[in-house]
């Protein structure tokens, strides 16, 4: 990827964040242009093409949350990254649930923050990838046509709510999927608020996939929030606290 050609816009009330941000970006290649408010950002991007929108939440007029809705009602592919403090995990729920791609949490990392970035715009610009085609993670690898997992080229023999976490979760490889969504999508609405339910699958999940189920590398949690399956395991794994 070419970070010469990516053109950022950050968007935050705080003149200090969007000046650290922009030094850190600027050095690095990328193009930012700034604004401090939801409807400056709003004008600027019927104005001008980003490959990606870092949005603060809390700002003044209209707000991150409000500006996150018009924005991707008309921009459904622009991927969307959220700028939020650590304490407001409801936040960060409802923000991808309304369809950010992703969250960085105040105080950030800036290396974390350049490589959600990165993954961000990088999987917004691949190709649409087949419903039946192989998924590949590490050793794991994923045949959705016969619904097979195999780990190091031996079969997984996993229960079919495990195979359909395990799909739908790789499928999103890197993005954080909240436990609401993952919940909705593989068993249906009416189990929407059952977390332990979850927590028990996955748990099982990580027994078969992981070297070290107490430390994964595969399938992390995102505190609070959901899970996220590891987009690749060239950056250092078993980050992800367990529950």
């Amino acid at each position: 990827m070419n970070e010469n050609s990516i053109r950022i816009l950050l968007v935050d009330d705080e003149a200090a964040i969007r000046r650290a941000l922009r030094a850190t970006l600027q050095e690095l290649g990328f193009v930012t242009v700034e604004a401090s408010r939801g409807e400056e950002a709003l004008l600027l991007v019927r104005s001008q093409s980003f490959d990606v929108v870092l949005l603060d939440l809390n700002m003044p007029g209209i707000g991150g949350m409000k500006t996150l809705d018009k924005l991707r009602a008309v921009y459904p592919r622009l991927p969307i990254l959220i700028l939020t403090v650590r304490d407001e995990e409801q936040d960060k729920v409802d923000a991808l649930e309304r369809g950010a791609d992703d969250y960085i949490t105040k105080p950030f990392s800036m290396r974390e923050c350049v490589a959600r970035i990165r993954t961000a715009v990088r999987r917004a610009k691949a190709p649409d990838r087949p419903d039946n085609a192989p998924l590949e993670v590490g050793d794991i690898r994923l045949l959705p046509d016969r619904r097979l997992v195999y780990k190091s080229g031996q079969p997984l023999h996993l229960t079919p709510k495990e195979y359909d976490i395990l799909f739908y979760l790789m499928t999103n490889a890197g993005r954080a999927v909240t436990h609401g969504k993952l919940l909705t999508t593989v068993w249906g609405a009416d189990y929407r608020q059952e977390i332990d339910y979850l927590r028990t699958f996955v748990r099982q999940l990580r027994k078969k996939i992981e070297e070290d189920p107490s430390n994964p590398k595969y399938l992390l949690t995102d505190a609070y929030v959901g899970y996220r399956f590891a987009e690749s395991l060239s950056r250092e794994s078993g980050s992800g606290m367990t529950q």
